[in-house]
């Protein structure tokens, strides 16, 4: 599956031209979700649903999990939807042959959340603390 496939199709141009990094609001709002986010990751784990939770963080429609917390309903700048590696590979945003590479870089659920960020100029996976180092 194509990163186009998941997002509809946007219009040309939007209303902010500034280039600001869209990484610095995801930023924010993990901050604020990253409690509940835990929570979420350790009930996929502990229900036997999945071993590798993965959040997909965006801010228009996507079609991979479900949405847990709504930018709309919450007045932040990015919506959550959990998933799992076992999505991500049916759907083929994962390869198969590379599903056993992608899994030795997971690193711990519950230290970490692993986030897909879908921006309409693509997607990457990041792994945010859920302890802030100060």
């Amino acid at each position: 599956m194509d990163i186009e496939e998941l997002l509809p199709q946007q219009p040309e141009g939007g209303k902010d031209d500034k280039k600001v990094s869209p990484l610095v609001s995801l930023e924010k709002d993990l901050e604020l979700y990253k409690e509940s986010i835990k929570e979420i990751a350790i009930e996929i784990i502990a229900e036997g649903i999945s071993k590798h939770p993965i959040f997909v963080a965006h801010q228009h429609e996507v079609s991979i999990g479900e949405i847990i917390l709504n930018k709309d309903e919450l007045n932040t700048n990015w919506t959550i939807q959990a998933s799992m590696v076992e999505e991500f590979v049916e759907k083929g945003i994962i390869k198969p042959d590379l599903q056993e590479l992608f899994l030795r870089a997971y690193k711990k659920p519950e230290e970490f959340m692993c986030v897909f960020v879908i921006v309409p100029e693509g997607a990457n996976f990041i792994y945010y603390p859920y302890q802030t180092r100060r």
